[in-house]
């Protein structure tokens, strides 16, 4: 095992002086929490899909859209996706935590989300203009799956998502799947392993934002679990991955690079918790907006530049195993 013995000598995301920048008392109607925002840059606006659990428990997604990505959020009348149990049972108990990535070819967004019933958290996809309509495509992966997002283009003619399935046995790890028309989906192999032991993302990891691709390669964010005495810790890192083939894992980050500290996401219903689903990438700007749900009940957002985040990823470890799947097999 490699180490990165000197970590940034700054942290690289800061957090918004206003946090949090949404919570349920700015809603249009009462709700427990709002959190866990899938994001999108769409014309001059900023567009959150925000997760929102309602006071039975259930969670719907609704849009917010801003002009600068801080304040001032306005909120559509109706929410995007409500649970349709009727035409969609895998969605009875509520639709959850979206990514959102732009595919160029199918001038759409792609929306994967996690549909909840009694047979358990799924991805589901759904496809979008405008954040005003939406098609549903329905379920991509079988229970127990979760923390899902597309590949912006296809990758040797197909299209790629990354997700994690839950197994009886071991740990929770980062999967990539493949498709040729994102309804069958295939050739599924195993792309980052949690950790054992002590680690910040030992035991069980999920995917943060959609991959984001650079000159480098892909730029990916998950979460880790830190199994404690008083109850898990939710905390962020990075890794980057071989652009022709994904399953190739060439940097990771050691140490996680945003963790729980502010008392709004320390606190709340689920405390101890950053847990970001969307991001926006000014590349010309060189500025990175972070957009998480902070302990299960606001929405918070932390800035980056986008160099310093390239940079540091670029000097992590590489892994002891580059390809996890061979070792799968």
């Amino acid at each position: 095992m490699t180490f990165l013995l000197h970590p940034p000598t700054r942290p690289l995301f800061q957090r918004q002086a206003g946090n949090p920048i949404i919570s349920s008392d700015q809603l249009p109607y009462a709700a427990n929490a709002v959190f866990n925002p899938g994001a999108a840059l769409l014309e001059d606006e900023t567009v959150l899909l925000l997760r929102i659990e309602d006071l039975r428990g259930i969670s719907h997604l609704q849009v917010a859209r801003s002009s600068n990505g801080i304040d001032d959020w306005r909120f559509d009348p109706e929410p995007l996706l409500s649970p349709d149990p009727d035409r969609h049972p895998e969605e009875v108990w509520g639709c959850e935590d979206p990514r959102l990535t732009w595919l160029a070819e199918r001038d759409e967004w792609a929306i994967a989300y996690t549909a909840y019933s009694r047979r358990g958290p799924l991805v589901s996809l759904a496809t979008t203009k405008d954040f005003r309509t939406v098609t549903r495509l329905g379920p991509a992966m079988p229970p127990e799956d979760k923390d899902a997002a597309l590949f912006p283009a296809r990758i040797d003619g197909r299209w790629a998502m990354i997700h994690r399935p839950t197994p009886l046995r071991g740990g929770a790890h980062v999967w990539v799947s493949y498709s040729p028309d994102l309804r069958h989906w295939g050739d599924h192999a195993l792309l980052i392993e949690a950790r054992d032991g002590a680690w910040w993302d030992a035991g069980k990891i999920g995917l943060g934002p959609p991959p984001i691709e650079t000159e480098a390669g892909w730029l990916v964010m998950y979460h880790g679990v830190h199994l404690t005495a008083a109850g898990p810790i939710y905390r962020v890192g990075l890794t980057l991955l071989d652009l022709a083939d994904p399953t190739i894992v060439l940097r990771r980050s050691d140490e996680w690079v945003l963790g729980p500290g502010a008392p709004y996401e320390r606190e709340g219903d689920v405390g101890q918790v950053v847990f970001p689903c969307g991001w926006t990438i000014d590349q010309a700007a060189d500025r990175v907006h972070l957009y998480y749900g902070a302990a299960d009940t606001s929405v918070a957002l932390a800035t980056a530049t986008f160099s310093d985040l390239l940079a540091y990823v670029e000097r992590c470890p590489q892994p002891d195993r580059r390809r996890e799947s061979d070792f799968a097999r």
